[in-house]
């Protein structure tokens, strides 16, 4: 290439001397050529020779200017291959979820099937490009700084967003290593999350609040949010959805996959080698008194579900065409499933309507042509939330989820013997299959609900509520009804859900928390902090706003206006809609029989 472009210098050269030689002919011999001119006599061929000459002009302007181009397009092309082409460019900054001075591959490994190198800008959205590869894990993002400025400059990118979030990830990672090895206590470890929150978090929400992050697309398209924890079921959910899907092309995925990667070493490298990981608390036989004996084992690092679909000739074309996007977080910075959502949300990419799941489901046949329209069949189309619990499945039962009548979300306790109680929901009546139209609820189920996007303008995920497994559900729904959203249960159950008892020995994310702080309690005693938040915004006893600063906690209330409730309607409103009322005795919310909600009453 560089021969080629010093040659066409050469040419260029020599043509313009050719020029510069001419012009330097003795005086004489341009005075002839003058005189030749004036002296002829014939008009016709005195124009004729002009003619001549103002062609050869033309052509030979026409011949520098191409090959002046030719030049320089080669110039070009020399630059862009000396250069590090940024979606190619490795990383050398080796730590989980790094991207420091644009920096953050995991793993050295470039030609890796669905890396960068498979991607390229499609002709869609600009805020989708560059896009942001899918494996392999804890991919880097080129120009991560730039791109996170234009971010939070309001330019925003799913590059730009991702970058930021994996800045946040790698500071609380590092900030966890020095906690847990200096045996920091629980207001240390809070303390250290809200601070990192407030820097990277808040500043971006805070840039979009009252507005979609993108244009919301009218083109009928669905993202569908997974938060998974350690999932050995994750492929198999991706290939239930876009095998049963009737538009799979308009389906787009946000993963937030919180894996044991392996073990992660004091430089930042990955060791995946022999069992580094745990399992949950597995039932390994019966004592003497026939009651369950627990183990929890040394296991071998967990399946990831992306690469696993990715990797699968049949479903890679949706990988590459940018329908997949991840977050890659460690198991040691695993927050609880209402923290995994918020990241997952964040990977909205303006599409028409935003769903979210469990990591662990079955799809019904056209299960989102069918939601689309039991959505527009509720009576308050478009500010419309469909919730439910779905079905369970067990493994051997089939792929397809058989469709039948749905239950209501009509029903609610609260268990005062919990360590930290909340209001729990769960179903009541279902349909008796004759229904015209769909019918009200007053809960939203946290495992499935499907909606418009701009849902996430009026009721954005709350960063602030890290270590919740509880309190999710009665804090979004308070929020949704009293942003002026209706909450209504789908006719038909399309999707099936496996329910997970302690029997199975699947690892939880609490596990997790007392593993990396060395306390087996420490999630129960942080949750019991944070989810004052979701008390006082739900109207607890114990939570008032006098309370928590008496116990010196009000940090816990951060921001608390932008993720609380709306002024369409009130709480007390919502609270007799959904038959709450206030217990005095036990600081907390009671629930009464809800006769409208199981009879069907309110369309």
């Amino acid at each position: 290439m560089q021969q080629r472009s010093s040659k066409n210098r050469k040419l260029s050269i020599a043509y313009a001397a050719s020029i510069s030689q001419d012009q330097r002919q003795p005086r004489r011999k341009r005075k002839e050529s003058r005189l030749f001119l004036s002296s002829s006599q014939n008009p016709l061929e005195k124009l004729l020779l002009l003619f001549i000459v103002l062609l050869m002009m033309i052509i030979s302007a026409s011949f520098i200017y191409q090959l002046e181009k030719l030049h320089g397009d080669q110039s070009e092309e020399s630059s862009q291959q000396g250069q590090a082409n940024p979606r190619h460019e490795m990383s050398n900054d080796s730590r989980p979820n790094a991207i420091p001075n644009d920096n953050a591959m995991r793993r050295p490994d470039h030609e890796h099937p669905g890396s960068s190198n498979d991607l390229s800008s499609s002709g869609g959205p600009p805020h989708l490009y560059p896009p942001v590869p899918y494996l392999p894990i804890f991919p880097k993002i080129p120009h991560a700084t730039e791109l996170i400025q234009e971010t939070l400059s309001g330019s925003p990118t799913i590059a730009g967003i991702s970058a930021l979030l994996q800045n946040y990830m790698q500071e609380f990672h590092d900030e966890n290593m020095r906690l847990a090895s200096s045996q920091a206590s629980g207001d240390e470890i809070l303390e250290s999350f809200y601070r990192l929150a407030n820097k990277h978090l808040a500043p971006f929400d805070e840039v979009y609040k009252g507005k979609p992050i993108f244009p919301i697309r009218e083109d009928e398209s669905i993202f569908l949010s997974l938060a998974s924890f350690r999932e050995h079921l994750l492929k198999d959910t991706l290939v239930y959805a876009f095998d049963n899907a009737k538009y799979p092309d308009k389906l787009f995925i946000g993963a937030v996959v919180q894996n044991c990667f392996g073990k992660v070493n004091p430089d930042g490298t990955i060791d995946a080698s022999g069992t580094p990981c745990k399992t949950g608390r597995q039932v390994i036989g019966k004592n003497k008194n026939g009651q369950d004996m627990t183990k929890v084992s040394d296991a071998p690092i967990d399946k990831n579900g992306i690469e696993d679909f990715c990797m699968d000739p049949k479903y890679e074309k949706y990988c590459k065409q940018g329908q997949i996007r991840v977050l890659y977080v460690h198991e040691t910075e695993s927050l609880g499933p209402a923290m995994a959502r918020y990241h997952a949300s964040k990977l909205w990419g303006g599409e028409t309507y935003f769903v979210q799941t469990d990591s662990h489901l079955q799809f019904a046949v056209e299960w989102d042509e069918k939601y689309r329209d039991e959505f527009k069949a509720a009576k308050s189309y478009p500010k419309v939330v469909l919730s439910s619990y779905p079905p369970g499945f067990s493994p051997g039962n089939g792929n397809t989820v058989r469709e039948t009548p749905g239950a209501r979300l009509c029903y609610c306790e609260t268990k005062v013997q919990d360590p930290n109680p909340i209001v729990r929901i769960n179903s009541g009546r279902g349909y008796n299959g004759s229904e015209p139209r769909p019918t009200q609820i007053p809960f939203i189920a946290a495992g499935f609900f499907f909606t418009k996007a701009e849902f996430l303008v009026d009721i954005p995920f709350d960063p602030f509520i890290p270590w919740c497994f509880m309190g999710e559900e009665i804090a979004l729904s308070m929020r949704a009804w009293t942003h002026g959203w209706d909450i209504y249960a789908p006719r038909k159950n399309l999707i099936a859900h496996q329910y997970r008892p302690g029997r199975m020995g699947l690892p939880k994310f609490w596990g997790s928390v007392g593993r990396l702080y060395g306390r087996p309690g420490m999630n129960n005693k942080l949750q019991g902090t944070v989810i004052k938040r979701i008390k006082h915004m739900t109207g607890y006893p114990d939570a008032t706003l006098d309370k928590i600063n008496e116990a010196n906690i009000g940090f816990i209330l951060e921001n608390i206006d932008q993720y609380g409730l709306g002024t369409t309607r009130s709480r007390e409103e919502y609270m007799a809609f959904a038959g709450l009322v206030v217990d005095e005795k036990n600081s907390a919310l009671q629930c009464k029989r809800i006769d409208w909600c199981n009879n069907g009453e309110l369309e």
